[in-house]
């Protein structure tokens, strides 16, 4: 740190005392990050087709690259061209039926090309997309129905039974007036170039004439009315994306093309390095925000390929790899192990990885996994980002902190630094007066890509959204160096002995056993110590019989602190949501029977 950029003590947010004002608070945040700053980073966004609508760059691209794939499917290719074309075909039977700009649209569909299209039609309608969950259960569809109130669904033939009930369900408050289906067998090739999974092959399903569905790809084809030619808002909203729903009810989260836009030129310029060869995969869900930025978003910002895999599957992504040499991807720690534990790992060559990132979910990420995949691939790995739907997620970099391991050496959980554009402050919960760095409080975000608000929701928007601020319910530490640290949910923080725990540290340091293959901290209420850690642990397969919960607690012994030491349970799998995160509410009811 150059001694000339340090605050006086005054301003110092290093020092406890009397509170500072913000504005200096942040300058010498942004000095802290700048000398911390990777070497060659770009320190702006970087906007390739200036700030435009992402339907506009579709189009952009459609021109100067008609034959680049947009979209590689098993074999079926769409081209930037076809890409176009058909979401030009979709808005305009989507405007036939009387959907315009500011009307909802729901999606619920699995990873397919129909909805590159159907997502790029509903934008250049000016529509609003909503996505679904495709492993949505009746309770769910119903809430998705009811809160966003879509005039238009459009889904997978496959389930049309569970749309049938909701829409029996709600009776005379059905929103929908129009419903389209589509399938996978629309687009599967005759000779598929990938494995396909077993929810590809299902025959297709004829809707019920009492569903009144039309089908998606004939109606297209069908329709002669022209296609929009006004260019969208780029600050209207056009997303509700429904927060995860680990606790409570989801919320719709209102985002722009203008979010999409922003977080993918802050985001692309310091943690994606593409060239004119890269290839991008995404297994992602789409209908999730991370599984949206990296199929839908990242690909048309670049103009590159995508090769799309409708569901994770090891062997599939090794041959995904090797057959389209694939340059970029994203993926959970958990599918990286799979990768490397594959009994055919060695049938493949996946050094054309040049850039993969990782999510810390169930398996946290290690050294031994860093050493393993460097071996395995020449590429490194290393965590993603901090992000959350409310912000589209990606709002900090850990990219160019490899050196020397340092990202994985510093403090539980190190997520890095803001992506250009994007600003942190911790928080005091109760009094929301700032805090000294390295002190925990309430982590709060400021970034161009944040939500406009909650969808029909004003009390929450205003307990969120405090003068231009997201203040997040999450705990976090910013270091003396600027890095960011997220510790957890504040509702998951435990109080042992009156000294704060955080379930995502233990997680985070069960994750270097040999032995262990992931886990889940909750807290059980204890007479004398207030709360007990539990930590829910599952074992690698080879590990089974090896070790048992004593041994682990020996093992937590000689790493922990004695008040983070946890009550150990080996389980056989962890409950977890559609996008492989873990549902701990269902564990506290295990936690609490241990007592």
């Amino acid at each position: 740190m150059d001694p000339t950029a340090k605050p006086t003590p005054t301003t110092d947010p290093t020092a406890t005392g009397a509170p500072w004002r913000e504005a200096e608070y942040l300058a010498d945040l942004r000095r802290r990050w700048q000398a911390a700053w990777p070497a060659g980073a770009p320190r702006e966004p970087q906007y390739p087709l200036g700030r435009v609508p992402l339907s506009e760059m579709l189009r952009h691209w459609a021109r100067e690259r008609p034959q680049q794939p947009a979209v590689h499917f098993y074999g079926h290719v769409t081209s930037y061209a076809d890409l176009d074309a058909q979401s030009d075909r979709c808005a305009a039977l989507l405007a036939t039926h009387g959907i315009g700009p500011g009307d909802r649209v729901a999606v619920l569909l699995p990873n397919c090309p129909q909805f590159h299209v159907v997502f790029f039609g509903i934008l250049k309608l000016g529509a609003i997309y909503v996505p679904v969950s495709p492993l949505s259960q009746r309770a769910e569809l119903l809430h998705a129905l009811r809160d966003s109130t879509p005039c238009a669904l459009v889904a997978l033939d496959q389930l049309l039974p569970l749309v049938a009930d909701a829409r029996a369900e709600l009776g005379a408050a059905d929103p929908l007036r129009t419903l389209f289906v589509t399938s996978y067998a629309d687009v599967l090739p005759d000779e598929p170039t990938l494995p396909l999974p077993p929810m590809a092959q299902a025959p297709r399903l004829v809707p019920e004439p009492e569903d009144h569905a039309i089908d998606l790809q004939p109606a297209m084809a069908a329709c002669n009315a022209p296609a929009p030619q006004a260019i969208p808002d780029i600050d209207a909203p056009a997303a509700l994306n429904y927060t995860g729903g680990t606790t409570g009810l989801p919320k719709g989260c209102i985002h722009t093309q203008g979010d999409m836009i922003d977080m993918a030129a802050a985001f692309g310029a310091v943690a994606l390095p593409m060239a004119d060869d890269s290839v991008m995969l995404g297994f992602f869900p789409e209908f999730w925000i991370a599984g949206e930025n990296l199929c839908l978003i990242f690909p048309v910002f670049f103009g590159l390929p995508l090769v799309l895999l409708a569901r994770w599957d090891a062997q599939t992504f090794m041959a995904a790899v090797q057959h389209y040499k694939v340059t970029n991807a994203s993926m959970l720690v958990d599918s990286a192990v799979e990768v490397m534990d594959h009994p055919r790992v060695g049938d493949y060559d996946l050094r054309t990885l040049r850039h993969v990132g990782v999510s810390s979910f169930v398996k946290k990420l290690n050294l031994d996994y860093r050493r393993r995949w460097h071996a395995l691939t020449g590429a490194t790995i290393a965590e993603t980002a901090w992000g959350m739907t409310e912000t589209q997620t990606c709002n900090t970099f850990t990219y160019g902190t490899q050196d020397g391991d340092m990202d994985l050496r510093a403090q539980p959980v190190f997520v890095g630094l803001p992506v250009p554009g994007t600003e942190f402050k911790v928080c005091d919960f109760a009094t929301g007066e700032l805090l000294p760095l390295g002190t925990e409080g309430e982590l709060c975000v400021r970034t161009p890509t944040l939500l406009k608000g909650y969808w029909n929701k004003p009390d929450a928007t205003r307990e969120s959204l405090r003068d231009g601020w997201f203040h997040t319910g999450d705990i976090g530490v910013i270091d003396i160096d600027g890095y960011v640290h997220y510790l957890g949910r504040r509702k998951e923080m435990l109080k042992v002995n009156g000294m704060s725990v955080f379930p995502a540290e233990i997680e985070t340091m069960l994750g270097q056993h040999p032995a262990i293959l992931g886990s889940a901290v909750v807290g059980r209420p204890d007479e004398d110590r207030g709360q007990v850690p539990v930590a829910f642990v599952m074992l690698k397969p080879e590990a089974a019989g090896t070790v048992d919960e004593a041994a682990l607690t020996a093992w937590c012994r000689g790493c922990m602190a004695v008040y983070k030491v946890p009550q150990l349970r080996i389980v056989d799998a962890l409950p977890l949501t559609a996008t492989g995160k873990v549902r701990k509410q269902d564990l506290i009811p295990l936690a609490e029977a241990l007592r």
